[in-house]
């Protein structure tokens, strides 16, 4: 089970969380992952010493809205391969979070609740059908690492260029039509992913890129 501080409960077949599991408030690190899980109880909120949270590879359509209570949640959530299809306001209360992981799962628009998520290091959506980021991804201004492949985005926002951290940006596998000037004024950009994009109608932003020393996969 790992550390009195770990309860590790990867692939037990699990089907539902014991409700035992809501009573051990001093746990730092809960994971769940490949259990079969369709739901998660509100009383998650009492795990109040929880940093990391793996509820990956499960059956969630929904989650909880007293998971935004979990303010100390700030090293790793990791939501993917599930079912959702939008993620509870309240998330938007993860002020300290560093990495989110949402790939695998059935969200058509970007969420918004994730643009409150102000400390994070590195965000995972790939593998959905997301067709815009919102104008407020500039609020994630200490994010380095944006993953992105496999949605359904033709073009990225002016306000790209809010993302002053970010290093590494990933859209492999969107159908891209057009790049922004703004994303040639990140100033740390060491990566542009456009492997599997067989639509981007102009070079003129890449080649100013690699110009300024980014790597562009094309």
């Amino acid at each position: 089970m790992g550390s009195s501080t770990t309860l590790n409960l990867w692939k037990q077949h699990l089907g539902h969380v014991p409700d035992t599991i809501w009573d051990q408030t001093e746990i730092e690190t809960l994971i769940l992952a490949d259990n079969d899980l369709s739901e998660i109880s509100e009383r998650i909120d009492r795990l109040h010493s929880l940093r990391t949270l793996d509820l990956g590879h499960n059956l969630l359509a929904s989650l909880p809205s007293s998971l935004g209570s979990l303010t100390g949640l700030r090293d790793f959530l990791y939501l993917h391969d599930n079912q959702l299809t939008s993620l509870p306001p309240s998330l938007a209360n993860l002020k300290r979070l560093r990495y989110l992981n949402i790939s695998e799962n059935r969200f058509t628009e970007f969420p918004e609740p994730i643009t409150g998520m102000t400390s994070l290091l590195e965000l995972r959506v790939t593998d959905n059908a997301i067709a815009s980021l919102p104008a407020s991804i500039d609020r994630l201004v200490q994010l380095r690492e944006l993953h992105l492949r496999n949605n359904q985005l033709t073009s990225l926002p002016e306000s790209i260029a809010g993302l002053r951290e970010l290093r590494q940006l990933d859209l492999r596998g969107n159908p891209i039509e057009q790049l922004p000037e703004a994303i040639t004024q990140l100033p740390r950009l060491e990566k542009l992913d456009l492997r599997w994009v067989n639509t981007l109608r102009t070079t003129a932003v890449l080649e100013k890129l690699e110009a300024g020393g980014c790597i562009v996969y094309r």
